[in-house]
């Protein structure tokens, strides 16, 4: 009988569409600002498709998991995913002594894999404990639920994680090394980009459906296509009428300072015509200037290199909700030459399949890569 460890993180992601760039030590604020659960219903997703795929008929399937908002409160009722064991309460607030004790007592009772759902943060205190009890080799696969995930452990989306799963229990799959990375949130909110490598974690490989890890690219000789971009940005875009949304990331923001904006290297900031009108917005703030708009709106996102996430990564103020109003044919995704060589298509994860839909029908987006220079690049949907 295999016997699967499942661990929820129920505080992660909470900060994603108000804009906090993570959730470490903000749980109690965001729901005071009326966050709504992310790791809960992507886990209930995860769950579900996992139940579809094995047809309703996991055969001897055993899970090891928390009585309460870190396992069981999450669980579908009826679903037919196996047997169902509890090791450990977490009911009221969580913390992250409560996700190490909860991989104690999975450990104790013997598990071949571990399922998770939460960010990077989640990752380091989960590997950081299979270190301590000497079980780092243990297969981990991550449900991504927070606000940034560059770890290598996390699969594309809950479905994602759910096939992956699915493969590895069928023997399709072979577990290989990767790196746990994580953002420093406190420096990130100063506007400061620091990610630092903590481990390594061994998970199912699947290049389909495992994101990788974030991959920073820095190439100085660059310089020329970020100005070259910038003046087509300013020729064609800046107009009076036209509201530009920048996205996240060091790319937009240097394209912005060529062109006079002041923009914030992390957030999601807006301009209309040649003036700056909203700074580090969160998805309210973003509605509330395209509801004050009647002219043409266009967005700016520039994938993530490495795994190529163009929404979903990062960017959870482009809700759903949002990326309906902006209109998906008014995304234009920016990408540098030397970004080109680690992305060969454009990752979106909305966690709306209506949306995911919208934009696989597409199935093709059109980069701005230099000066009146345009290429195609193939939409993922995992």
């Amino acid at each position: 009988m295999l016997r699967l460890g499942l661990v929820v993180n129920p505080d992660a992601g909470l900060g994603g569409k108000l804009g906090l760039k993570g959730s470490d030590g903000k749980a109690e604020l965001a729901r005071s600002m009326g966050a709504d659960d992310r790791s809960g219903p992507r886990i209930m997703t995860f769950l579900n498709y996992f139940s579809s795929l094995s047809r309703g008929n996991p055969i001897n399937l055993s899970w090891i998991t928390s009585e309460g908002r870190m396992g069981t409160n999450w669980i579908p009722q009826g679903i037919k995913i196996g047997s169902i064991t509890t090791v450990h309460k977490s009911h009221g607030e969580t913390s992250f002594n409560d996700t190490k004790d909860v991989i104690r007592k999975i450990i104790d009772h013997g598990v071949d894999l571990i399922v998770y759902a939460g960010g990077d943060g989640t990752t380091r205190d989960i590997v950081a404990e299979l270190i301590e009890l000497n079980n780092s080799k243990l297969p981990l696969i991550g449900v991504p639920t927070g606000v940034k995930m560059y770890s290598g452990s996390f699969a594309a989306s809950p479905k994602a994680a759910a096939e992956v799963l699915s493969a590895w229990i069928r023997g399709d799959l072979l577990v290989a090394g990767t790196e746990v990375l994580d953002l420093d949130e406190e420096r990130y909110r100063n506007g400061e980009w620091v990610v630092r490598h903590y481990a390594e974690a061994n998970t199912p490989s699947s290049p389909r459906w495992m994101q990788g890890s974030k991959q920073r690219v820095e190439v100085s000789s660059e310089e020329e296509i970020i100005e070259g971009l910038a003046e087509h940005v300013k020729e064609i875009l800046v107009k009076e009428d036209t509201m530009i949304i920048w996205g996240s990331g060091g790319t937009l923001q240097s394209i912005g300072e060529y062109i006079g904006f002041n923009l914030t290297t992390l957030g999601i900031d807006i301009s209309l015509g040649e003036k700056v009108v909203g700074l580090d917005l969160d998805e309210k703030g973003i509605l509330k200037c395209l509801e004050s708009h009647s002219g043409q709106v266009i967005t700016l996102l520039s994938p993530m290199g490495g795994q190529g996430f163009l929404i979903g990564r990062g960017n959870l103020q482009l809700s759903n909700t949002v990326i309906r109003k902006i209109g998906i044919d008014n995304i234009l995704g920016v990408v540098t030459p030397a970004k080109l060589l680690t992305v060969r298509k454009l990752r979106i994860e909305t966690g709306d399949e209506s949306l995911d839909s919208d934009f696989s029908s597409k199935k093709y987006m059109k980069v701005l890569q230099g000066y009146r220079t345009t290429r195609i690049l193939p939409i993922s949907i995992d």
